[in-house]
């Protein structure tokens, strides 16, 4: 007999991220959305009524979540009841989504995060499944300070770090220490598409808010330890960083310069990249890439528009590696920033936590 699925809940359901939260579970093989909640504005309504016109993803809506009943957010007890964990994209100030991240663990419910609300919260696990899964350990803490004993939050990191950080993870053996990134970001990235944002075509918009900051530190939190409890980043590689809003729709592509301290060949850097796997890898979990890492040898590529969709948005497409004359190297790389940058990471997160037995019925 198959196993039963696991109900789930998607917190800021009606927006963009939680739109492609929806696409991707509706034929989830270990996941079932039994859930949909938003703000009290469109509490009562189906979900079909309450996105309205807002629609943004390619597919279209699935079937099943049409009718719907949309849940006010806030009634925390009233979601929690219904679903044996929630992915959470709510939008609120950051204080109000740290509030209502722990509220619903505090009910037993795992909360499985897009946002950046907790990222830096000590106890909590910020984690891409391939590079540091060892992380979810901290949990086990921050189940001590929230006095639960299934509830937790896990958050994945920020999109634009997608394209690059992979990357250096692979190449760690060679002791990456100073990194320049300029990363130019797709406008889905804040939630808009063309139609809602007409000043961006043919436009660059050369800031996005508290990105740099992110993209500078989130790194180092990835490829840190657990000590007494809590996170500590890594000291290197040292990262500074420009973002850059482009007029494209979905991909975020990255131009990286990076000093090491051996001396890799080129051939050893791209051995490493295409035999990058981590655990979601090797447990075949539904959502991971098989590939992780592409290597294009094509001056041209990686490019949005051939190379945005490698492994359904999953894999992280590099090229253009080639020395440098202040670095020691630079590339190019490029990730699909709402399916691996945003939902598509937090599903593969929910499932590596399943298959570790963090997240299971209640």
């Amino acid at each position: 007999m198959a196993e039963k699925k696991l109900r789930v809940g998607i917190l800021g359901a009606t927006g963009m991220v939680g739109q492609r939260f929806a696409t991707l579970l509706a034929d989830h093989p270990w996941f079932e959305i039994a859930a949909v909640a938003a703000s009290p504005r469109s509490a009562g309504k189906t979900y079909e009524e309450a996105v309205g016109g807002r629609w943004k993803m390619q597919a279209p809506m699935p079937e099943q979540v049409k009718k719907m009943p949309v849940v006010n957010v806030n009634e925390v007890e009233k979601v929690a009841e219904s679903v044996d964990f929630v992915f959470s994209a709510v939008d609120m100030t950051k204080e109000e989504i740290r509030a209502i991240e722990d509220a619903y663990a505090k009910t037993e419910t795992p909360v499985v995060s897009n946002n950046s609300a907790h990222r830096w919260t000590p106890d909590v696990p910020m984690v891409v499944p391939e590079i540091n899964p060892e992380h979810f350990e901290v949990i086990e803490f921050q189940k001590k300070r929230l006095g639960t004993t299934r509830g937790f939050v896990a958050v994945k990191p920020n999109c634009s770090i997608q394209s690059y950080a992979p990357v250096l993870t692979a190449w760690r053996e060679f002791e990456p220490y100073e990194v320049v990134a300029t990363t130019y970001q797709a406008i889905s990235g804040a939630g808009k598409t063309f139609k809602d944002w007409p000043e961006m075509e043919g436009n660059i918009i050369p800031y996005i808010g508290g990105e740099e900051e992110k993209s500078e530190q989130e790194p180092l939190r990835l490829w840190g330890h657990i000590e007494n409890g809590v996170i500590v980043k890594a000291a290197e590689p040292v990262i500074t960083c420009q973002c850059i809003r482009v007029p494209v729709l979905d991909g975020h592509t990255a131009a990286v310069f990076v000093k090491f301290r051996k001396k890799p060949e080129k051939e050893e850097l791209i051995e490493k990249l295409v035999s990058f796997r981590g655990l979601p890898q090797e447990l075949s979990l539904p959502s991971a890439p098989k590939q992780f890492i592409q290597y294009l040898e094509e001056d041209n590529r990686p490019q949005v528009a051939l190379d945005v969709n490698f492994e359904r948005g999953m894999g992280v497409s590099v090229g253009r590696l080639r020395k440098d004359t202040v670095y020691d190297w630079k590339f190019v790389g490029l990730s699909h920033n709402t399916l691996r940058g945003a939902a598509g990471g937090a599903v593969l997160c929910a499932e590596l936590l399943k298959a570790q037995g963090y997240i299971a019925a209640k």
